[in-house]
């Protein structure tokens, strides 16, 4: 059965089970740590995280123990890195793509993305988000001189806990639609690639919202990052977080 004649059936029930979801999932917060700075020893390189809440860290403990800062404990060994993050709790590809071009410019050499989750519960369409995540990609290469672009897929929603069912379900679906069609518009012969994300996502990790990444997915995520930049940039260490 296709997801709209699904959501046209369950429309009522999922709306209820989104509104009691939004109440009884605990809130966390981004974590607290340096969104911008400088580490490590070697050839220099420009890393900029742009994202949602995982992105930005949600779920983690610190920065440190965040995306952000597992990619740079990645590459602070092989690398002089300057970093930084741009990423907002609710953020969607189409407020991400609003916000960095309002923002002054400043160079990069490689960027991690980490969005499409809000785009799921935003209901919006394979075809609007690839759009949208290919003007996001243009705008990162024309305004910030991004070479090279690691496009984090989708985590598997379907395995998120916080959700009930059928919600679990129909959110996880989604998920895999967007993933699909984002996958298949990449690699765009201009630097962006796709990674593939938490293919076997299990409860252990998951943060304890059931919602966001925990610490261990954090640091699977931020180290095929550093993996991916560094085979494009320097020597690799690291595998895919699949």
């Amino acid at each position: 059965m296709k997801l709209p004649i699904v959501k046209g059936l369950l429309g009522p029930i999922l709306l209820a089970q989104g509104h009691w979801v939004r109440r009884r999932t605990p809130v966390l917060p981004e974590p607290e740590g340096a969104r911008e700075g400088i580490a490590g020893e070697g050839p220099k390189i420009r890393v900029l995280v742009v994202g949602d809440s995982a992105g930005a860290g949600v779920g983690a403990p610190s920065q440190e123990k965040a995306l952000l800062g597992r990619i740079v404990a990645g590459l602070a060994g092989r690398f002089h890195v300057k970093y930084r993050l741009v990423a907002k709790t609710g953020a969607t590809t189409a407020s991400a793509l609003a916000h960095l071009a309002k923002i002054p410019a400043f160079h990069v050499d490689a960027v991690v993305v980490s969005l499409g989750v809000n785009d799921v519960t935003g209901d919006v369409s394979p075809a609007d988000f690839i759009e949208r995540q290919r003007q996001l990609h243009r705008l990162l290469r024309e305004k910030f001189g991004a070479r090279y672009i690691v496009v984090s897929g989708l985590p598997p929603m379907g395995s998120f806990t916080a959700l009930p069912q059928p919600l679990r379900w129909y959110l996880g679906a989604r998920a895999r639609e967007l993933d699909l069609a984002l996958a298949a518009s990449l690699p765009d012969g201009h630097g962006a690639h796709y990674m593939p994300l938490f293919r076997g996502l299990d409860a252990s990790l998951l943060a304890v919202d059931g919602f966001h990444p925990g610490p261990l997915a954090h640091a699977k995520w931020g180290a095929a990052a550093a993996d991916r930049i560094a085979k494009t940039f320097g020597k690799s260490e690291a595998d895919d977080c699949a």
